[in-house]
């Protein structure tokens, strides 16, 4: 014998479930929790590709020195400013002189590998600092250029593995990295800004 069953009726009617409001609620829940995630996450990313790009740029100079020094050549590398940054590329001193403008122009020093662009490896980062942060050498920054290397733009290192001392900064979105180089001894230590603090910690 069987039950009538009226067609409308679910067996699992009287079951527990979500409301409209309970579902209008959980929704909104969810974009205050996207909204929130969105920039962490940004920041974070932002920050991962900076000191990356920071790290590339102490790993490139380091790399230079050592084949400066075994190849008992001056290797250079020259920043060229371009839209939106600057292009950077190593040459090889080819007369024994350093490596200058001139000869990079002439063919006489020749250029190692391909020239590149931060922004090509690292997006969102290119060499700047950020204006109204101190230089790494606490005076008020006046300038947003990131390659602080003299004039020519071509930070040179020597066959005895000293280098053209300066600094490089590294900008990105939000962070704030630099390259200084010790010319004395041709290496290199990556510093980043804290804004917390206002100050450059080593990284």
């Amino acid at each position: 014998m069987t039950l009538h069953q009226e067609p409308w009726a679910h067996p699992m009617s009287t079951a527990p479930g979500f409301t409209l409001i309970e579902l209008l609620l959980a929704l909104a829940l969810s974009v205050v929790l996207v909204g929130v995630a969105i920039p962490v996450g940004g920041d974070a990313l932002d920050e991962m590709r900076t000191r990356a790009a920071a790290r590339y740029v102490a790993g490139r100079i380091a790399s230079m020195r050592l084949g400066a020094v075994n190849q008992s050549q001056a290797i250079g590398l020259r920043f060229l400013a371009g839209t939106p940054d600057y292009q950077f590329g190593a040459y090889v001193d080819g007369n024994g002189n350093g490596v200058r403008t001139g000869e990079i122009q002439s063919g006489t020093d020749f250029p190692l590998g391909t020239s590149r662009r931060l922004g090509a490896d690292f997006r969102g980062v290119h060499f700047g600092l950020t204006s109204g942060i101190p230089d790494v050498d606490g005076v008020r920054n006046t300038s947003t250029d990131g390659v602080r290397i003299g004039t020519a733009k071509i930070l040179t290192i020597s066959p005895d593995g000293t280098a053209t001392s300066g600094t490089l900064y590294v900008q990105g979105a939000r962070a704030q990295y630099a390259v200084r180089v010790l010319g004395a001894t041709g290496r290199t230590r990556v510093l980043k800004y804290e804004p917390g603090s206002r100050s450059w910690v080593s990284s």
